[in-house]
């Protein structure tokens, strides 16, 4: 990817993070709550958004239910935002690569420990 593609995808990131955690105001969507990566289409009108949600299963999928449900605002405030000639259109994936990478030094921790 090139450098404005990089750029415009870091500020994908930041933009789409500030809107989820300050500005949405559905109660479902609470807890601990990242935006790990956007990846965008080489015509930059489509941008695949990784979420990264630390809960349960009903609760994450609660939550994508509501980011999905206000990805039209997500959309419409990162174009105020971020200046581009289109702003582009967010599909939202849920991203467990967090989790797991928790789940595996956890295990690592107990068979340094002799519990496993």
């Amino acid at each position: 990817m090139n450098t404005r593609g990089e750029k415009i995808k870091k500020a994908l990131v930041r933009e789409i993070s500030e809107i989820v955690q300050k500005r949405i105001k559905d109660p479902r969507i609470e807890g601990i709550i990242s935006v790990t990566d956007v990846e965008l289409s080489p015509d930059y009108r489509h941008a695949k958004v990784y979420i990264s949600i630390f809960g349960s299963d009903e609760q994450k999928e609660m939550i994508m239910e509501a980011i999905e449900e206000s990805s039209s605002f997500i959309r419409k405030e990162v174009g105020r935002r971020i200046r581009l000639r289109h702003v582009p259109e967010l599909r939202f994936t849920l991203d467990e690569s967090l989790e797991r990478g928790k789940k595996i030094t956890d295990l690592i921790d107990k068979i340094s420990r002799g519990e496993l």
